[in-house]
């Protein structure tokens, strides 16, 4: 049984009982245990557990993990300290500092972020090595299509953060008024300079939190990071 240790507990309990997650489960029990899956089955729900519904102010929606080795960890396009920052977040800290004067870090580990109430989703939560998109059309996509409605229910103002035709398309399932939509192009290196640069998402959306009297985003990441990666729990979180 999955265990997040907060109040997505309460708010995801049904779907873990329903048929078609079920079916995502025994999928994911024979790909971990037949080939090489991100992130560890530790980390898949590591997003939820870092940022609780209630402290939820931005999400960002990603597409699936990155699947090179020891590249995810459960928040999208966050990587662990050591590891390579891919070009999509190099990018994404380019944008930053144009828009923000934040300077880029030497490491790629967003955990700043979720500390604050940045739930960093992506809509696939798991994939195969070396294969993007490997694991769409499996049951995720229900899954995280659940997560943004009961965002969208939020009696606060939440900032959706949507880069690239996929994360895009969700925009249909935010309906909420108090709810903001920002939206561009992906910072992936194939369509950054195609509405990606330029776009200044972090001061806008911390425009739009001060307008609703909320205290803004510290987008800063720093080089030390002042949070330890959270506890990875005692069960596998497929089983």
């Amino acid at each position: 049984m999955v265990q997040l240790q907060n109040d997505w507990d309460e708010l995801l309990a049904p779907e873990f009982g329903k048929e078609y997650y079920r079916q995502l489960r025994s999928f994911l029990r024979h790909a971990y245990a037949t080939q090489k899956v991100y992130p560890d089955m530790y980390r898949i729900f590591q997003a939820f557990r870092m940022t609780p519904y209630h402290a939820t102010r931005v999400v960002i929606l990603g597409q699936d993990p990155y699947h090179g080795q020891g590249q995810a960890h459960g928040l999208c396009f966050s990587v662990l300290p050591g590891v390579p920052q891919p070009p999509s977040l190099q990018n994404i800290f380019k944008e930053l500092q144009a828009d923000l004067g934040c300077t880029p870090p030497s490491h790629g580990c967003l955990l700043e972020w979720a500390a604050q109430g940045v739930l960093l989703l992506n809509t696939t939560l798991t994939v195969r090595e070396g294969c993007a998109g490997s694991h769409v059309g499996q049951g995720w996509e229900t899954f995280t299509d659940t997560v943004i409605r009961l965002l969208d229910r939020a009696d606060h103002p939440i900032a959706f953060l949507l880069w690239g035709r996929g994360a895009r398309a969700k925009k249909s399932l935010i309906l909420n008024p108090i709810h903001g939509i920002f939206e561009s192009a992906h910072p992936s290196p194939l369509s950054a300079y195609h509405g990606f640069f330029g776009s200044r998402p972090f001061s806008r959306i911390n425009d739009f939190l001060r307008a609703h009297g909320e205290e803004p985003i510290d987008w800063q990441i720093h080089e030390q990071i002042p949070a330890p990666v959270a506890a990875l729990g005692g069960l596998h979180e497929i089983h």
